[in-house]
């Protein structure tokens, strides 16, 4: 594979349904809770995507989070946004209860650029960040595989895992 070759990517229109809903709650987020760029975020889930590069040093945290925290939050929003507009066949967003019963094992073949494609990859490891604040999974041992809540999160990883691979070629 060159730089230049897209990467297809298939999901089942139940999965992107779902993943489209996932991609626009994490817009809400993003637009609900942007920082002053000065504090940390009150919601966990956003400080979490937006660390503290400096631990031992509250001042320079401070400035460096000045400088950088509204355009790592924009570039995660313009990168959902590529996330939701691959999801919308024919310009058409996918939503679950519009899907008809029997559409919903139907492939959705996603072509994505070298560049799309990180966008994706941004974008699901955000959404896994947010999830583990959620859930509360801060080690390996914090993940209880027979949680059923747990689930969403795994498969992100899953397909995290497959564009990595996809993309690494």
């Amino acid at each position: 594979m060159s730089a230049h070759d897209p990467v297809v990517m298939e999901i089942t229109l139940i999965e992107g349904a779902h993943l489209a809903d996932l991609v626009s709650q994490f817009l809400e987020l993003l637009e609900d809770g942007s920082p002053s760029g000065i504090r940390p975020p009150e919601d966990p889930a956003l400080a979490r995507l937006v660390p503290d590069a400096y631990r031992d040093d509250a001042d320079a945290a401070r400035e460096f989070r000045a400088l950088t925290a509204s355009d790592l939050l924009s570039r995660r929003r313009d990168d959902a946004r590529a996330v939701l507009d691959d999801l919308s066949p024919d310009g058409q967003a996918l939503h679950l209860v519009e899907l008809h019963p029997d559409s919903l094992a139907e492939t959705l073949p996603v072509t994505l650029s070298i560049e799309r494609g990180r966008a994706w990859l941004r974008t699901l490891n955000a959404l896994r960040l947010v999830l583990a604040t959620r859930l509360g999974i801060d080690g390996e041992d914090d993940h209880d595989a027979g949680d059923r809540r747990f689930a969403i999160y795994d498969w992100l990883g899953y397909r995290l895992d497959g564009l990595v691979a996809a993309l690494g070629r």
